[in-house]
């Protein structure tokens, strides 16, 4: 096996509570011998299942970051059985300047796997993941939200599988992580995705959208916490019950969930997130910019469902998704 640059400051398979770091050397402008320090906590208690937790695999998203790092110091060996492995900003860089992507390489984390040895800061950094610490793992949990650009009705995500043992295990931890909503999610893009690395690896994988808007609220903050100490107790890696409360289960069946702009201009929602839409509904509009008197764009869900998710600052692009539309399944 090729080795990695990278190398853990503590030990990952000792009893006890480790805090250290996943040391990345950077040779820059500023520091000809410096290193990436990326926060890395390992809680270990005997033999038993691991779980790698993750947040700010996009460095904009708050939610996962400060759950985990409320683990790292709240959490004793004796109270859990086996391992957790905890990297609350994933992408480490791009989390320090508040970026969806790092501002050294300008890598999307999540675009990023299998990544490489000898590649950028961000590859290297998909690499160590994808042949060190993923195959240590049982199940990994990557908090997400919608960041700056996207917001969503606070849900857990499982994605539909070839391989449906997997898939079956998958829904059952997204279900024990029990968010106000638990969508079966499509991606737009799964090419490059961590998602996609843990589950060809036939692990247990639960993300999450909890929110977005760059920034997380005491209430998406509150799901995040509960969600993830029900999924390591499902996983009978923490001790306790599980908070159980009702959720609403949603799918997308197909690319008709998406709605994009077509356009440039002034976004005006016009569905609120987790209201019911119709098919044929104007779901936004998009208004010129440089001129009066001209109308809007209209967009048009293309079926009948819930809004999940919607575009968040005033102003869109072309390309850009305006909204995104779940069906409630039983």
């Amino acid at each position: 096996m090729k080795p990695s640059s990278i190398s853990p400051t503590i030990p990952l398979d000792q009893d006890g509570v480790h805090h250290g770091f996943l040391r990345l050397p950077y040779s820059r402008d500023d520091s000809a011998w410096g290193s990436i320090m990326i926060p890395l906590t390992v809680i270990r208690n005997g033999d038993g299942p691991s779980a790698l937790l993750t947040g700010a695999n996009h460095g904009d998203e708050y939610e996962g970051p400060v759950a985990l790092q409320e683990l790292t110091v709240s959490l004793k060996p004796e109270d859990i059985t086996g391992r957790l492995i905890i990297v609350p900003a994933f992408n480490y860089p791009a989390f320090r300047e508040g970026l969806r992507t790092s501002p050294i390489d300008k890598g999307n984390m999540n675009r990023s796997f299998p990544g490489r040895p000898d590649g950028t800061p961000t590859e290297k950094i998909a690499d160590y993941f994808q042949r060190f610490l993923l195959p240590m793992a049982d199940m990994a949990v990557d908090f997400h939200s919608g960041g700056k650009t996207l917001d969503f009705v606070p849900f857990a995500a499982a994605h539909i599988l070839e391989d449906k043992a997997n898939e079956a295990a998958c829904f059952a931890a997204m279900e024990a992580f029990n968010a106000p909503y638990s969508v079966q999610l499509r991606e737009i893009d799964s090419v490059g995705m961590y998602d996609t690395a843990v589950e060809d690896m036939g692990k247990v994988l639960v993300s999450t959208e909890l929110g977005g808007g760059g920034s997380a609220t005491a209430k998406s903050i509150a799901i995040a916490k509960k969600g993830l100490r029900n999924v390591l107790i499902h996983a009978g890696i923490l001790k306790g019950e599980m908070q159980v409360d009702p959720t609403i289960r949603l799918g997308m069946p197909d690319d008709d969930c998406f709605v994009f702009s077509e356009s440039d201009g002034l976004y005006e929602p016009m569905v609120d997130l987790g209201e019911d839409i119709r098919k044929g509904d104007i779901v936004a509009r998009v208004w010129p910019v440089d001129r009066t008197g001209v109308d809007p764009i209209e967009y048009h869900a293309k079926l009948s469902g819930l809004l999940i998710s919607r575009h968040f600052p005033g102003l869109i692009k072309a390309g850009d998704c305006a909204a995104v539309v779940g069906l409630q399944v039983d």
